[in-house]
């Protein structure tokens, strides 16, 4: 008798799911949402290392947007994510087309693509500091071999080209993401539709336009919205090539409220940069998410 009512809650299903999600929400809620409000609260205080802060209100958000550094870092950030993946879009759905196709050794070149992605961020970004590097740069040498330049290129040293140089470094290894993901997509397309679309008369462009992309879009939706919270938020490669040099030019969000917060030692004022960055990730969430309830990207059609 006494088990009764919990054998008729473990019956419930409901009740079973709430509690299988239970493990993974006490994770969430100690490792993530527990920082995320301790940083939100932060960004009201006048917290320093060493020293609790007093709330002090909007006065940090009122003081970073008459920071020019600050204004610069939101342009940067901005320029970074948008030109990065769009980039990003462009090689992984052409490298995911190709390897979708009939090639010699499709498994290893698989292999290869992926490589990219699963080497560490920082040993990355140490391989682009050397290839960077403006003494021994391996692309200045070998320019200056084939004559096409006479000096080693600063790449780090120069904002326009620092920022340029950070964005290849972030599509060299955000690409295979998304062409597997786009890959794994054009694999559940049945080949039926194509041959269906080239009956008709339809030619290649066509079937891309009318039967890929339609087919993709939910993946498309899902892998940018990934894409652009990884650049958005991109750190490690960012701090290892160039510290947000030269002369702030490639400062992200990410890396000056770490600046700010741990080595300049502004705790309040670093949390309050970071907490700046919530609208705008949200902003990119709930456009994928809006997207994908409508019926248009889920079924490939129009609005019913």
């Amino acid at each position: 008798m006494n088990g009764q009512p919990i054998r008729r809650w473990l019956d419930n299903r409901n009740a079973l799911g709430i509690l299988f999600m239970f493990p993974a929400a006490a994770i969430l809620v100690v490792f993530l949402t527990y920082p995320l409000g301790l940083g939100v609260w932060l960004g009201f205080t006048d917290a320093k290392v060493g020293r609790g802060g007093e709330w002090i209100g909007i006065e940090n958000y009122q003081w970073l947007w008459e920071d020019s550094v600050f204004r610069l870092s939101i342009f940067n950030t901005f320029l970074y994510t948008v030109v990065a993946s769009v980039i990003k879009f462009g090689l992984g759905l052409w490298l995911a087309l190709l390897l979708n196709r009939r090639l010699p050794f499709k498994s290893f070149l698989r292999a290869i693509v992926l490589l990219p992605f699963i080497v560490p961020t920082v040993l990355s970004a140490i391989a682009f500091w050397w290839i960077y590097d403006a003494q021994f740069s391996v692309v200045s040498w070998a320019l200056v071999k084939l004559g096409v330049i006479d000096e080693y290129i600063n790449f780090l040293g120069e904002p326009h080209l620092a920022r340029a140089s950070t964005i290849a470094a972030n599509v060299w290894r955000g690409v295979p993401f998304v062409a597997i993901c786009l890959l794994a997509g054009l694999q559940t397309i049945s080949p039926t539709l194509y041959e269906a679309a080239a009956i008709d008369g339809a030619t290649p462009w066509q079937q891309f336009r009318n039967v890929t992309l339609p087919m993709l879009s939910p993946i498309i939706a899902v892998v940018m919205t990934f894409s652009v919270l990884f650049t958005f938020t991109d750190f490690q490669l960012i701090w290892v090539l160039t510290r947000g040099g030269p002369i702030n030019s490639t400062h992200l969000m990410a890396t000056l409220s770490f600046q700010r917060a741990i080595p300049g030692g502004a705790l309040g004022e670093g949390a309050a940069i970071a907490t700046a960055m919530i609208p705008f990730l949200l902003a990119a969430i709930l456009f994928s998410y809006f997207g994908l309830q409508r019926r248009r990207w889920q079924q490939g059609g129009r609005d019913s």
